[in-house]
């Protein structure tokens, strides 16, 4: 048995990206308007708060504009406003420009980084009082007669075979009247409790897509800060929903990237190889020629809209940003709802927090406006199930005559049964990268800055280890080593040439594609030490 230490809070909000900490200062902000004392305390698994952050990103302000009006007077790191929109459709070897889509209008709203927005943001709620502590990633619940009353966060100095090294720290526990769950897209606490308290049981399943991300530096001859691009089409096929986004920002950055649906049916898909294959496109490749590649990563995001959100509240806490799945996908925006969402739940939980469930939490969120936003654009997404014509003519039905009301609500699939077997599948044959515009997986892992203890225990758990030679690699051709975007998963052979899983778990940048991806549902991601994991920055 191990002894842990403890402490009390008012709230335990456990992320700090924008949900979380739109939380914690609202509730600051309400607590100081009404003199009212709460002791907030915020966690993070990475090792600074922004490590794990990726996204785009362009922020529409009005979230921000509400929690924090005076913004720019702050120096909120909000420094490009987007003065170009463009909507492409790319074939092997052209591009056509489309029309912009109204929910892709980006007039008023600004490219920015999400990290360094999100280092902003716990500077103003450290301002306002709120604990924050970076480093902890909360592992379990605490539970008590039937109710969540806290969280455990994960021991430190744990060896290989699981015992304790001469640098062992116990995790602690953290009591809590409430405990928000902020951890982003497929958080590995939102599932165990989701999972525990049925949240998904009236909802359909979630879907999801795999963000890549790669930073360059421009010449400053080619800079067009504020210029903001998307695609559809080429490298994928019209049956594999997908797309892309390049933002023109600050001195000399882009932040390019490809999305890919993780509903995808052809095993031997490979999103990462897509990514590469995309910047060689004409109308991409003049943007990177004389540009220099300087960070990587990639990140899963939810794309279920509203039919997929969970119930929101449980005895003893509640779901935010996309821990509950408020991503706007025809918008290809999250941040803002995410913000909302914090802020709502801020105010429900200062109204109630002595009740064993903020269940004012879920009503308040239907009567926001991200409930009617997300209401309008419920239909676009698995339209896009279709095929990508189908999917434009629907969208564009629905966008200008239907303008989101449509009578029906179409719903959503879970991923990991998308998947065909290998022996019906095309192989795909990817080009050798020109490590220019296009690069080996290694070199890209390499400029995520992961850092790992690798003497801590594996943090990627098989729930039976034979699946992956008996199932996955026999009818799907092993997929974990395509849709990885991290050489996580090799099949590497024994003296006997039998075939073997290898997990690379020092190469995990905590995307959670296999968690959702494996056809079998055997692999769960679990929060290794926390610190652990990819070193973002500026993504």
């Amino acid at each position: 048995m191990v002894t842990r230490e403890s402490m009390e809070f008012d709230v335990i909000i456990v992320g700090a990206g924008p949900a979380g900490l739109s939380a914690a200062i609202r509730l600051a902000q309400l607590s100081q308007q009404k003199n009212k004392t709460l002791n907030i305390c915020v966690l993070d698994k990475g090792e600074d708060v922004g490590s794990h952050i990726l996204s785009g990103a362009v922020l529409e302000p009005r979230a921000l504009n509400e929690l924090i009006p005076d913004w720019l007077t702050k120096n909120a790191p909000i420094h490009t406003a987007v003065i170009q929109d463009k909507f492409i459709l790319l074939t092997e070897k052209k591009s056509y420009r489309l029309p912009t889509p109204p929910q892709m209008h980006n007039k008023g709203n600004y490219i920015i980084s999400l990290g360094k927005f999100c280092r902003w943001l716990r500077e103003q709620a450290e301002l306002l009082g709120v604990n924050i502590f970076p480093g902890f990633s909360a592992v379990n619940a605490i539970f008590k007669d039937g109710r969540v009353c806290g969280v455990i966060t994960g021991d430190k100095g744990i060896d290989k075979q699981g015992q304790p090294t001469a640098n062992f720290q116990p995790g602690m526990e953290l009591y809590a009247k409430q405990t928000v769950l902020a951890e982003g897209c497929r958080g590995s606490l939102t599932k165990i409790l989701s999972e525990h308290f049925h949240l998904q049981k009236n909802s359909d399943p979630q879907t999801y897509g795999l963000g890549i991300k790669e930073l360059w530096e421009m010449p400053a001859d080619l800079h067009n800060p504020g210029t903001v691009i998307h695609s559809v089409g080429w490298p994928l096929d019209h049956k594999t929903y997908g797309g892309s986004f390049a933002y023109q920002f600050e001195q000399n950055y882009l932040a390019i990237g490809f999305v890919v649906g993780l509903d995808y049916k052809n095993p031997y898909l490979n999103p990462y190889e897509e990514f590469q294959r995309f910047k060689t496109h004409p109308a991409i490749s003049p943007l990177l020629e004389n540009s220099q590649r300087i960070a990587y990563g990639a990140r899963a995001l939810n794309e279920g809209g509203l039919q997929s959100i969970p119930q929101l509240t449980f005895p003893g806490g509640l779901l935010i940003g996309c821990a509950a799945g408020f991503l706007n996908v025809p918008k290809i925006k999250g941040i803002h709802n995410a913000m909302k969402s914090g802020m709502v739940a801020a105010e429900s939980i200062f109204a109630t927090l002595d009740e064993i469930e903020c269940k004012q939490f879920s009503e308040n969120m239907k009567q926001s406006w991200v409930w009617k936003e997300l209401h309008a654009a419920r239909n676009i997404r698995p339209a896009m199930n279709w095929g990508l014509w189908p999917g434009l003519v629907y969208s564009a039905l629905d966008t200008y005559i239907f303008r989101g009301n449509a009578p029906w609500t179409f719903h959503n699939h879970a991923d990991y049964k998308q998947l065909d077997y290998a022996d019906a599948s095309e192989k795909i044959s990817y080009p050798k990268h020109d490590n220019k515009i296009t690069f080996d997986l290694l070199s890209s892992v390499f400029l995520t800055h992961s850092t790992y203890d690798e003497n801590q225990p594996c943090h990627l758990k098989l729930t039976n280890p034979d699946i992956p030679i008996d199932v996955n690699l026999k009818y799907y051709a092993a997929p974990e080593t395509r849709y990885c975007p991290a050489g996580v998963y090799e099949i590497l052979r024994n003296e006997h040439n039998e075939p073997y899983l290898q997990i690379n778990a020092t190469n995990c940048i905590h995307c959670k594609a296999c968690d959702i991806k494996d056809p079998m549902q055997n692999i769960t991601w679990t929060p290794p030490e926390g610190g652990s994991g990819p070193q973002y920055g500026m993504m």
